[in-house]
């Protein structure tokens, strides 16, 4: 999954998500909070995946990951492509009216347009040509 989208959430939280994205992930996906304030979003079987492998740690570390990511719901888009994003996720990630919406190769990621901005601004480019040294790239 790649690209950035631009879009809008509109008075009843809905935002109408990339068709193409839409595609990769399947009729129905899971939502749920990500870190860096922002949203996930995971195709049913990878949050099938993701789980197991939360259900799967000792108590000691799993009980806070898997309370972090309990707040998940199933979107199925309606019929114009659009989702509905629960107050609870879009107070998390600070959702107004502008998101940017950008694939993660393996998920997708739902931001505030000014929080992406603010975030890929702080990004240093040496931190990251030091991190693609270690990848040999």
């Amino acid at each position: 999954m790649r690209g950035e989208y631009q879009h809008n959430i509109d008075s009843k939280g809905r935002l109408i998500f990339p068709i193409k994205l839409r595609e990769e992930l399947g009729e129905n996906f899971v939502i749920f909070r990500g870190l860096d304030n922002c949203i996930y979003v995971y195709s049913q079987e990878q949050w099938a995946s993701f789980e197991e492998k939360l259900s799967s740690l000792p108590a000691s570390k799993g009980r806070q990951l898997r309370r972090f990511f309990s707040a998940n719901f199933v979107c199925e888009p309606d019929a114009q492509g659009r989702i509905l994003i629960p107050q609870v996720l879009r107070e998390h990630a600070g959702l107004q009216k502008d998101v940017t919406v950008i694939g993660v190769m393996d998920h997708v990621e739902i931001w505030d347009s000014a929080a992406w901005k603010k975030y890929n601004d702080e990004t240093n480019d040496d931190e990251i040509a030091a991190m693609m040294e270690t990848m040999d790239v």
